[in-house]
């Protein structure tokens, strides 16, 4: 059985290899026997040691490692919101970084329900408003947003994602990034959403939220 610190390491190395880790931006946290681990400030995902990781409370308080990430309180935020989920993957993926550029298709997901994976895999994903990275009033604006989710955009900026486990997170958020992809290649154009009911039974089918609510705005 491998260590939390084995598990970030190699989500790392998985996320940089999958391309969606430019530099040495990004930052992934896990949540195991009510500490959080988490990539520290300044990491390369794709090169991490053991010296690079921050171990802290759900409260936010130093433990030990590295100095966590400045995006720490929004890691802590996700856990509050997605009570069970036990790992948080946020980067600066470009197609979600650019994404995060354009105005939300909805209130409650910032792209629309193009293909089926998306809604499978991540679910409505809404756009949190902009705020400094690192300021921790970006958290406060996610967990003011009063509907399910378990991704979203945070406004020119990049995507964050979490999920029950470390792995479905990191599928998670390659999904997010792919449908941000097909989202902006199919922008301006006459598009063909999924009909809306084949939404509802792949988001109950799956456990991912939806609101039926959710219309276009764009």
């Amino acid at each position: 059985m491998t260590s939390p610190i084995d598990d970030l390491i190699a989500a790392g190395a998985r996320v940089a290899a999958a391309g969606i880790s430019p530099g040495s931006s990004g930052n992934v946290s896990i949540l195991a026997d009510d500490l959080v681990y988490m990539t520290g400030t300044g990491t390369d995902l794709g090169r991490l040691s053991e010296d690079d990781i921050a171990v802290v409370t759900r409260e936010g308080t130093f433990v030990r490692g590295a100095k966590p990430s400045k995006e720490l309180a929004l890691h802590l935020a996700f856990y509050e919101k997605n009570v069970g989920h036990t790992a948080v993957v946020h980067l600066h993926s470009p197609f979600a970084v650019a994404a995060s550029c354009l105005e939300p298709w909805s209130e409650t997901s910032a792209i629309p329900p193009l293909t089926p994976y998306f809604v499978m895999r991540v679910g409505q994903s809404p756009l949190v408003p902009f705020r400094v990275p690192g300021d921790p009033d970006l958290a406060a604006q996610l967990l003011a947003l009063p509907h399910a989710f378990h991704g979203a955009l945070l406004a020119n900026h990049g995507q964050i994602v979490s999920a029950t486990t470390l792995d479905a997170a990191i599928e998670a958020a390659i999904e997010l990034e792919e449908a941000c992809r097909i989202t902006l290649l199919t922008d301006g154009k006459p598009r063909r959403l999924l009909p809306a009911e084949d939404v509802a039974a792949l988001a109950a089918r799956w456990g991912t939220p939806w609101a039926e609510s959710a219309a276009l705005v764009r």
